[in-house]
């Protein structure tokens, strides 16, 4: 696939009105995680909700499911964000780096495990590259709904492999909003940073 100006529009003119709404909710659900609004789980959950359908009919069997995981855990992460006094709401936090390896480990063992199972009793394209976002993902959004800081740095890692499967897959578009993705990534994780270090 060419990477040039012709090939971005005809990408752009040949999205469904659908993609282009659910690419303009996923910009704002980062948008406003970063800024710990509860607005943020709202537009997350019709984002998801959109993308489950669209993955779903492009035989991404990992990336539908994912999103069915992600419009639960809007309600989730809703909850947990809005509960308590204003006092004793959830505060941003870190984990230790025994936490992380551990996450990783799990989250490769997962993948590697799936990515077999989807290669051998499904037709599902990229089975690995797919399974290793979907794992990955779920482990993140926990993070997400825990206000964990490294979440980003997780998020920015799973945008660039999506970044290579939606490519392979010609959702140019959606390569596009991945790439944007990375980039609030690194201002969500520097803004999440500079709170944490003023709690």
């Amino acid at each position: 696939m060419n990477f040039d100006l012709t090939t971005i529009i005809n990408a752009f003119s040949l999205m469904s009105s659908w993609e282009i709404g659910a690419s303009f909710l996923g910009v704002a659900y980062i948008v406003f995680l970063a800024k710990e609004s509860l607005w943020a789980w709202v537009f997350g959950f019709f984002s998801t909700l959109i993308y489950t359908i669209i993955f779903w009919e492009g035989a991404l069997v990992s990336s539908s499911f994912l999103n069915f995981y992600y419009m639960i855990m809007a309600f989730y992460g809703f909850y947990l964000w809005n509960k308590g006094t204003e006092e004793d709401k959830l505060k941003i936090s870190t984990r230790p780096l025994s936490y992380h390896l551990k996450s990783i480990t799990i989250g490769i063992l997962m993948t590697l495990s799936i990515g077999y199972l989807s290669s051998t009793y499904t037709d599902a394209k990229f089975v690995y590259i797919d399974s290793f976002i979907m794992v990955f993902s779920i482990i993140s959004t926990w993070m997400v709904t825990q206000k964990v800081l490294e979440n980003w740095l997780y998020w920015i890692v799973i945008d660039s492999v999506a970044i290579v499967l939606y490519w392979n897959n010609g959702y140019l578009a959606t390569v596009l909003l991945f790439t944007l993705y990375i980039i609030l990534g690194v201002f969500g994780y520097l803004k999440w940073k500079k709170e944490f270090n003023l709690q």
